[in-house]
């Protein structure tokens, strides 16, 4: 991408641009946010509001380059290794930061420390991490997922999964023992013990999964016209997780239509919206949630001029939606993952966009969005 193309886009979480020198207290903390999360540029002497490029002195570029360098070297831990570059724009001069994503997070500023000084970057604003944020950055570094910790509250064992053994037995004609178990991580040993995951608390029906989960739901709305004032219906799914997809979905077909329209001597049916799709991008948002983010439920709602799906979470820094047909794959729950495409709720890995775009096609009318909320991911 050109500059000219970069230069029109908005500031969000992979872009920042500063009309001056930053100072040494905003600077580091972009750079910690982007190092963090997905990685990021920033462009120094472009106004952002109006968008204008104001540029530098040129004969001033070296000198703030070595005062950004020494500022992000003496301002951030871990070492972060900037990439530092001149940009002419016409007859003006930017200075381009490129900052990429980390291998060793969490990243936080020398002076505060770990537990003040980690920021994370949540749209165009760096946000300080709380702790359960950091923890995940922990994770990050370590390359585990949150699905894969172990629960020590009790044994696997004493675990009630009799209505999960019996989907599963239902979807794959097999059992749900405790070979099996083992062979998909769901539950690890630990000083002569199995215990369970956090990826078999959420397939289970056992109390801890009410108690360490309660937030993992899907609340389903339909609202009276095109706001959030007024109820029409509303549902709140809080089964395990491998039969959420399936109860969600068959909340919104209830509330959309399905018109019929003859072609030749044939009369056909036909959904107001891709039911495919939006299958999809249910099952999207249950597997690939985070279920670290305590207090954070997915959100199914319905209005008169469109269906809307958020789920807790930022989308992962490898997966862009503006590629649907790239066959992209990244899961952030790598246990929740591989269970979810033996039940056959997922398709092979990377397919799910490419459904969502080519069903899309026979749908011109309809208009697909997608945005970071927060920390959530919306569609």
């Amino acid at each position: 991408m050109n500059i000219n193309e970069i230069l029109k886009k908005p500031e969000g979480r992979r872009l920042e641009f500063k009309e001056t020198m930053p100072t040494q207290g905003s600077l580091p903390k972009t750079v910690i946010a982007f190092a963090n999360d997905a990685g990021g540029e920033i462009y120094i002497g472009v106004r952002d509001n109006p968008r204008g490029v104001v540029g530098l002195p040129e004969d001033k570029l070296v000198e703030l380059e070595e005062r950004i360098s020494d500022i992000i070297y003496d301002c951030c831990y871990p070492v972060i290794l900037p990439d530092i570059s001149f940009v002419r724009v016409e007859d003006k001069y930017l200075i381009k930061i490129i900052i990429y994503r980390g291998n060793t997070p969490p990243y936080y500023l020398k002076e505060k420390g770990k537990t003040n000084g980690t920021y994370i970057r949540v749209g165009s604003a760096n946000r300080l991490a709380d702790a359960s944020m950091i923890e995940e950055l922990e994770r990050k570094k370590r390359n585990i997922s949150f699905d894969s910790e172990l629960v020590f509250d009790k044994p696997a064992a004493e675990l009630d999964i009799n209505e999960c053994k019996s989907f599963f037995h239902e979807k794959t004609g097999e059992e749900l023992n405790t070979q099996s178990l083992k062979k998909l991580e769901l539950i690890k040993e630990y000083q002569g013990i199995f215990y369970p995951t956090n990826a078999l608390i959420l397939f289970s029906d056992d109390e801890l999964r009410n108690s360490h989960f309660y937030f993992a739901k899907v609340e389903c709305a339909r609202f009276k016209g095109i706001g959030t004032e007024e109820f029409i219906d509303q549902k709140s799914i809080q089964c395990n997780i491998a039969l959420q997809a399936e109860e969600a979905y068959n909340f919104v077909l209830r509330h959309i239509d399905k018109g019929a329209f003859v072609e030749g001597v044939y009369t056909q049916s036909r959904w107001e919206y891709p039911v495919k799709a939006l299958r999809e991008v249910i099952r999207n948002a249950i597997v690939h949630r985070d279920y670290s983010l305590a207090g954070k439920d997915i959100k199914v709602a319905i209005y008169d001029d469109m269906v809307e799906v958020t789920s807790p979470g930022l989308l992962p820094p490898s997966i862009d939606y503006n590629a649907m047909e790239d066959r992209q794959s990244d899961a952030r729950n790598r246990l929740i993952a591989p269970v979810f495409k033996l039940l056959g709720i997922i398709d092979q890995w990377g397919n799910g966009l490419k459904l969502i775009a080519d069903e899309l096609k026979a749908y011109p009318e309809i208009e697909f969005r997608w945005k970071e909320v927060g920390l959530s991911f919306q569609v």
